[in-house]
């Protein structure tokens, strides 16, 4: 089958990058996206995601339709869903989304449709949920439409590896959409990395980030008692690293964010539950990487408390409330919780964020300050939740009455500019 014209829904920060992919190579790609302010910057050639510039983007726009109206389906070959599946305030998968976006494309599915879930979601959504929807047309998967699901490796910000050069994973729900699936990802991928069904590449995903999250809450957890002993735990990881075999670097901060590692490992701790199954690492990790916040506020009130100061009162600049360094996604910032955490015990907070001039929560609306020596040198805290590249640490820290490092900012220049106003995690 050659593909010639797709559709993306969900233009964030998987299903842009992904549009761009296709279009460089010539293929007639119509973007959906619910949100009309997003796809009236896209047609004016302005990019919301950093992974892809408005030069990038004005190239392709040749081949690239951004658009609200699902009837554009009708003209298309294959339909990729790469919407958000967020999780419920009680922790449980909310695929609302994709059942949204698979109705749309129900009322327009015609034979020979490839159907692919990017989205992240618990086992079993694209052969039990999707599926379903997709047969009221009367239509027979594998015959008449194919369906599969590839998981989004989408790493928001890493110069290294994008879309292309990632291995994707596919997997159908019978052979023939797993060849589909293949033929289509071929087109921009360097590598495709078939599995025996959907459900098999739905765990996948699930797994890397499971792997994440409990590493990195087992050294949230190390952080912690490092402080206790004395110990620098920065040090204590950079030197388990040079051992050449059987170990892998992680590092502490103040919690987890983006949508991927707080929120994948626990749709499979969901679905686990449906076959009696308790994942007690998973559980374990969410526990400790969701108290991180709550760590960082007991740690603000220990330095500030050191030099006589109660939180209450005390005036502190957050430096970063992005969840990751250079780039701009809040997306489950564990930055905001501890931002809360601090208003909550009387602090007056204010923020610098190059890459998030501005952001809501909680109904509120806030602003980036400017960086200058005169705002560090009048603030009782600087605490830097993000280590962004293009922070000036050495000005920073020379100029600031107070410093938590959640981060271990500037790869350890704190260590080399020593002083006893500065606090590591």
């Amino acid at each position: 089958m050659c593909y010639k014209n797709i559709s993306i829904i969900g233009l964030g920060y998987v299903g842009l990058p992904l549009a761009m992919a296709f279009a460089e190579k010539g293929i007639r790609v119509i973007g959906i996206d619910k949100n009309s302010s997003k796809v009236k910057m896209l047609k004016r050639g302005k990019s919301y995601v950093e992974d892809i510039s408005d030069v990038e983007l004005v190239r392709n726009l040749e081949y690239f339709y951004p658009t609200t109206n699902y009837s554009t389906l009708s003209t298309v070959e294959t339909a990729i869903i790469c919407v958000p599946t967020p999780l419920s305030k009680t922790k449980d998968p909310d695929i609302s989304y994709i059942i949204t976006a698979a109705n749309e494309i129900a009322k327009y599915l015609h034979p020979g449709m490839l159907i692919v879930l990017e989205s992240t979601t618990y086992p079993g959504t694209t052969e039990e949920v999707l599926k379903d929807i997709f047969k009221k047309n009367g239509l027979e998967v594998g015959k008449d439409f194919w369906l599969a699901f590839s998981p989004e490796r989408i790493d928001p910000g890493n110069k290294k590896f994008n879309v292309k050069n990632t291995p994707k994973i596919v997997g159908g729900v019978t052979k023939d959409c797993t060849e589909r699936a293949i033929r289509l990802y071929e087109i921009i991928c360097e590598k495709v990395v078939p599995v025996s069904s959907a459900t098999a590449a739905e765990v996948v995903k699930l797994l890397e980030n499971v792997f994440r999250a409990i590493n990195i809450g087992l050294v949230n957890e190390f952080a912690q008692l490092c402080h206790r002993m004395g110990l620098d735990v920065w040090e204590i990881i950079d030197a388990a690293s040079t051992k050449p075999f059987g170990f892998m670097p992680f590092y502490p901060g103040p919690g987890i964010g983006g949508h991927c590692i707080p929120v994948d490992p626990l749709y499979l701790s969901w679905k686990a539950k449906l076959f009696d199954f308790r994942t007690r690492f998973i559980e374990l990790a969410d526990e400790i990487n969701s108290k991180m916040p709550e760590y960082v506020v007991y740690r603000i009130f220990e330095v500030l408390n050191g030099i006589g100061k109660s939180i209450k009162g005390s005036r502190i600049l957050v430096l970063g409330v992005s969840y990751k360094k250079d780039v701009g996604d809040v997306r489950e910032s564990p930055n905001l919780k501890v931002i809360t955490l601090l208003l909550e015990k009387g602090a007056e907070v204010i923020y610098n964020d190059p890459y998030v001039p501005e952001f809501y929560h909680f109904e509120v609306h806030w602003h980036s300050q400017e960086l200058t020596i005169r705002l560090l040198k009048e603030v009782d805290c600087v605490l830097i939740l993000t280590a962004h590249s293009l922070y000036d640490w050495e000005l920073i820290t020379k100029n600031s009455n107070l410093v938590l490092d959640t981060r271990n900012a500037g790869n350890g220049i704190l260590n080399v500019i020593r002083s006893k106003n500065i606090h590591k995690l």
